[in-house]
């Protein structure tokens, strides 16, 4: 009972309980109570509601873009006009490419907003990549338990089969064996009915106990319930436990947690690809814009402005999606014992006192077991003695019956260290531990990694909104083909040869004349 004090104990955390404490409202704007029905429409409704927030945050994006792009497009020429002679004034007192004045400052200030939201983009998916990974570590830790636990239950059914077959086969066999040859003898008769009496009694003691998980002994223990022999279980590691594919439709009947862990591998695999790819998209675009603005490659930009509005859209709608799944998993975290109960006696028909041994694992609560095993304990002592005296007294009488009375004693003995067995693990510990962890994996790091995923979400869409604004301005200031080729004309001139003097530069040189004096020559050398 001591050991029972260290079982480790699940607390909701603190972004649990603030998304718990968000109001509901259903789409006639009623308030609603937070409690976790996902099968209910009153609920689904709720969520319909927290989702649809993300959905006017995206209406009100495309508003913005839009006045941006309507005021480049139809303001802009209007100020073509007016700004012509500033625009003479800037050339003449810039050199080269470099800008001054207001147009300097205009583009300076485009560009740089651009590669601001460039940034904040790629600090949003660094946000992105840590959230994946947390969420995806919840999830494997998820269902790391459920396989563990489908493993303890699988064994339990295991066990119960085999104790049950092996008794069964001692019944019919060397028991009756040894009735027909202690016929003669009314003690030893009396003794081996009475083996009979409590093989059977044991029989319906362990029958009686059930997880309702018969599906487990579909894949597991058929072979063994018609066999002789009893082999105690050796345990596995629980990657390798084995777990029970039903044969047909979507919800196996009853429900296991082998079932709930294959389902949850496989939509995890496809969450975690399907933000991979996202993350991926989204990095591209930022690299390539920023590769864009450094060569000036206005396609380049126009190719990423299409994707950017791809990314745009993805994001608020990935958001809508996280903030329904984090409001839902917080309802369910909050109190999820009530939910586990409820559900599980409904698909496995399970009763609550079982349920809540398992899942609370208090010291105050006993097994609900405990009354059935402790009468099969006594009955398997009382086989026990029963054979002990046949073995005294009886084999010198009737020494035929030694190889029944020895197999017998077999089965008894495997039967014994497989209840040994099937006593530990009807323990509440090992299957509470299994719960806890899962609900640590599930709302501790899962829940983290999607409050990450939705901050991600979130700052990418309002840094593609950036973008959307300031690239139309950043292509636009980039020089047209056109200027591109003056420019490089210009450039191309040789300036000791494009320059022709005229006959008035050269007499502004020489005092009116073009040729010089042949006098003054002459007098210049006879000196």
């Amino acid at each position: 009972m001591d050991a029972m004090t260290t079982v480790p104990s699940y607390t909701p955390s603190l972004w649990v309980r603030l998304c718990h404490a968000l109001p509901r409202l259903d789409l006639t704007m009623e308030m609603k109570d937070n409690v976790f029905v996902p099968d209910s429409w009153e609920y689904q409704q709720t969520l319909l509601v927290l989702s649809s927030l993300s959905a006017i945050a995206l209406v009100i994006s495309v508003l913005v873009v839009l006045s941006f792009l309507i005021h480049y497009c139809c303001c802009h020429r209007g100020d073509r006009s007016e700004g012509s002679e500033e625009e003479e004034e800037d050339e003449d007192a810039s050199t080269g490419h470099g800008y001054s004045g207001k147009k300097g400052r205009g583009i300076c200030c485009v560009t740089w907003v651009a590669v601001a939201s460039v940034t904040l983009c790629c600090v949003a998916i660094g946000i992105g990549f840590y959230g994946n990974s947390e969420a995806n570590d919840g999830m494997y830790q998820l269902t790391s338990s459920l396989l563990t636990a489908n493993y303890t239950l699988a064994s339990i059914d295991l066990l119960i089969s085999d104790t049950v077959s092996g008794l069964q086969l001692s019944v019919s066999g060397p028991l009756t064996s040894m009735e027909e040859l202690f016929t003669g003898s009314k003690p030893f008769l009396a003794s081996t009915r009475n083996c009979r009496r409590l093989s059977e009694n044991v029989i319906n003691l362990l029958s009686s106990i059930s997880m309702a998980r018969s599906s487990v002994d579909a894949g597991l223990g058929n072979d063994s319930v018609n066999g002789a022999s009893i082999i105690p279980l050796t345990p596995v590691p629980p990657s390798v436990a084995p777990t029970v594919v039903p044969a047909g439709g979507l919800m196996p009947s009853p429900f296991s947690p082998g079932w709930a862990a294959n389902t949850l591998m496989v939509n995890e695999d496809y969450r975690w690809l399907s933000y991979m790819l996202l993350l991926l998209l989204d990095l591209i675009v930022c690299l390539f814009i920023l590769l864009g603005l450094a060569k000036q490659a206005r396609w380049l930009l126009i190719l990423m402005t299409v994707l950017a509005w791809l990314a745009l859209f993805l994001s608020w709608g990935s958001l809508g999606l996280e903030t329904a799944t984090v409001v839902a998993l917080s309802d369910f975290c909050s109190d999820t014992n009530a939910f586990v109960v409820n559900s599980t006696h409904f698909n496995t028909g399970t009763s609550s006192d079982v349920l809540d041994y398992y899942l609370t694992c208090s010291r105050r609560m006993n097994s609900p077991f405990q009354q059935l095993l402790t009468q099969s304990q006594r009955a398997l002592s009382n086989i026990h003695t029963h054979l002990s005296s046949l073995d005294r007294n009886a084999l010198t009488q009737f020494p035929k019956a030694e190889k029944s009375l020895r197999e017998v004693q077999q089965i008894l003995n495997s039967t014994e260290g497989n209840f040994h067995q099937l006593v530990a693990l009807l323990n509440c510990r090992g299957l509470n531990k299994d719960y806890i962890d899962s609900l640590k994996g599930l709302c501790y790091d899962g829940m983290e990694g999607l409050l990450y995923l939705s901050l991600y979400s979130f700052l990418s869409a309002l840094a593609f909104t950036a973008i959307l604004c300031s690239l139309p301005g950043a292509w636009r200031s980039f020089p047209s083909d056109t200027e591109e080729y003056e420019d490089s004309d210009s450039e191309s001139e040789d300036p000791f040869t494009s320059h022709q003097y005229s006959p008035s530069m050269l007499t502004g040189y020489g005092g009116g004349q073009s040729h010089p004096n042949p006098a003054h020559s002459r007098n210049l050398y006879s000196r």
